[in-house]
């Protein structure tokens, strides 16, 4: 298949990105999954069950907005986690889904949901401008039947409550962004906040 400048360029991107979070300890073994939409609504994708931190272009592939491959490669078996935030949010460009020792941690300890607020950090993510807002960061149960765990998130993404990203419970994050800086950007600075919740509670030294 020849593929687009615009797949050949997010993937790098993607790649790019795998590299940066790996170093950070952010994806052990096989895990995480990563992508960004093209300006045809197509998508780049990571195949299923390569290491984060060693992607080569033969490890991005593209599907649908329907999830389908379109190369006949293997997607991870969470796309369609993927998939329905593209098609909720035109905006959103770019997913990155970590399995990060904190966010990890965060979802052991707390409930349904984690409230960020009154940190200076918080400004790193897309729109706000003031430390003095809080940010909820909504806690699923992890699930093997994806759709199901999809239409939870996305019951909640429907309430219009402002989310940067989602946690699964003993499993790892979901953050987005207008393009793949963007929401690494979110990933750090969520991270680092997540941190400082361990470290508040009693969890970290």
């Amino acid at each position: 298949m020849i593929y687009s400048d615009d797949f050949l360029n997010a993937a790098q991107q993607l790649i790019d990105a795998g590299r940066f979070i790996d170093r950070k300890g952010w994806v052990p073994a096989t895990s995480g999954n990563f992508s960004a939409r093209l300006a045809d609504g197509t998508i780049a994708i990571t195949v299923s069950g390569k290491h984060k931190g060693q992607l080569e272009l033969a490890d991005i592939m593209l599907i649908d907005a329907n999830a389908q491959p379109l190369d006949g490669k293997k997607p991870s078996a969470e796309t369609l986690l993927h998939t329905s935030l593209y098609q909720r949010f035109p905006s959103v460009q770019a997913i990155l889904h970590p399995h990060t020792l904190n966010a990890t941690l965060i979802s052991r300890l707390f409930g349904t949901e984690l409230v960020l607020r009154d940190y200076e950090l918080l400004k790193a993510l897309s729109g706000i401008t003031t430390h003095e807002t809080e940010v909820r960061v909504p806690i699923f149960a992890n699930d093997q039947d994806i759709p199901r765990l999809a239409a939870q998130v996305g019951q909640f993404l429907a309430t219009g409550v402002p989310c940067y990203g989602y946690i699964i419970a003993g499993h790892g994050l979901y953050t987005w962004g207008a393009s793949v800086p963007e929401t690494l950007r979110h990933l750090e600075a969520l991270d680092f906040l997540f941190d400082c919740e361990l470290r508040l509670h009693g969890a970290k030294n």
